[in-house]
């Protein structure tokens, strides 16, 4: 399968099967992400593996968009580590998470795992649930789990501008 077609086979999973992820699918799929380009390569990720029957229950308190996936990737970036622009002090800190989320959901489905990018979440929960330290910021949620046999992409999935209304070429 060549990268294009890999992208294209890739679609927000919405329905998982009740299978847990094995941890070698794991490591492979945070390998993918370790692996992401990062401004200044200063790699300020940071990743809360969210596996257990205990974690997933304080990750339901934090956004309803679970699916019943049994694994989820809580990515978030450490405010110290993460590159700022000079000229106006723009913080890279969620480009970096999102280039590393990135990975890991193409990563995720290679190996044919479905996956669903998640920013519907309330930011304060995740952070008293999970404990997160005072410099460590959630960006997004990446759900990880294997598709249900009935799993279909949204209407919205197939959806896209052509390239003449997306690109300027100057």
């Amino acid at each position: 399968m060549t990268f294009l077609e890999l992208a294209q086979a890739r679609f927000s999973t919405r329905k998982y099967k009740d299978t847990p992820v094995e941890k070698e699918k794991l490591e492979k799929i945070l390998s993918a992400g370790r692996i992401a380009p990062t401004a200044k390569n200063d790699q300020p990720q940071v990743i809360y593996a969210v596996t257990s029957t205990e974690g997933l229950e304080k990750l339901d308190k934090c956004t309803p968009c679970r699916f019943g996936a049994q694994a989820a990737l809580i990515v978030c970036y450490d405010k110290t580590k993460s590159w700022k622009r000079p000229h106006d002090g723009k913080e890279h800190g969620d480009i970096d998470a999102a280039i590393v989320q990135t990975h890991m959901m193409l990563q995720a489905e290679e190996l044919g795992l479905g996956t669903v990018w998640v920013c519907f979440y309330d930011p304060a929960a995740i952070i008293t649930e999970f404990e997160l330290p005072e410099d460590i910021v959630p960006s997004s949620i990446l759900m990880v789990g294997y598709k249900a046999e009935d799993a279909q992409p949204s209407d919205r999935h197939s959806v896209r501008k052509p390239l003449e209304e997306t690109v300027r070429f100057v």
